[in-house]
């Protein structure tokens, strides 16, 4: 369990990358930043978000002794909760990689709390208890902060003409419009520049 504990989370962002990669060499040319980032966005969100969050959900529902102790845990009923946790980021991953922006922006905003908020109880673990399993110190820590922090950078560089307007959209600025504002605004001052 321990291996599978610390293989899968790179095997699901490697299934990521190589099927990111085929799609974008199969798609249309010209290549374009849009069809780039959506399909690293499709993948991320199909293999590390929703296949891990099944394979999460698995584990702590169906074998809740031997991922605890792949983590350096006891066994404890919480883990249920958990894995019913990872199944609803599973599952609203999987919609969202074929989904909207909107799916999408939901289930990223949902895995960085989630998978945030793991990775900093699994950091306390190795300051506070001196924690190194697997489960807890290994390939999972890191991508319980990669993954989101890296979905959420490529949804702030979805091409603004691929974000689906809203009825709201009519009424005034929405927070797609708010939203597209500030990333301009932090990308040009990082440029040096203010237009």
């Amino acid at each position: 369990m321990q291996d599978v504990v610390s293989l899968f989370p790179i095997f699901v962002w490697v299934a990521a990358l190589v099927c990111a990669g085929l799609a974008i060499w199969r798609a249309r040319r010209p290549i374009t930043r849009g069809v780039i980032v959506d399909k690293l966005l499709r993948y991320l969100f199909f293999f590390p978000l929703g296949v891990q969050g099944l394979w999460a959900f698995s584990g702590h529902v169906f074998a809740p002794v031997e991922v605890a102790a792949s983590i350096g845990w006891a066994p404890s009923p919480f883990q249920s909760e958990v894995g019913m946790a990872n199944l609803g980021l599973g599952l609203a991953s999987l919609y969202a990689a074929f989904g909207s922006f909107g799916a999408r922006a939901a289930a990223a905003i949902a895995a960085a709390c989630f998978l945030g908020g793991a990775g900093v109880v699994h950091l306390l673990e190795i300051a506070e208890e001196g924690n190194f399993a697997p489960g807890n110190a290994g390939p999972i820590l890191v991508t319980d902060f990669l993954t989101p922090i890296v979905v959420l950078a490529l949804l702030l560089l979805v091409p603004r003409r691929d974000v689906e307007p809203t009825a709201a959209g009519a009424a005034g600025p929405t927070l797609e419009d708010e939203l597209e504002n500030a990333r301009m605004a932090i990308r040009d001052e990082l440029r040096g520049g203010r237009h």
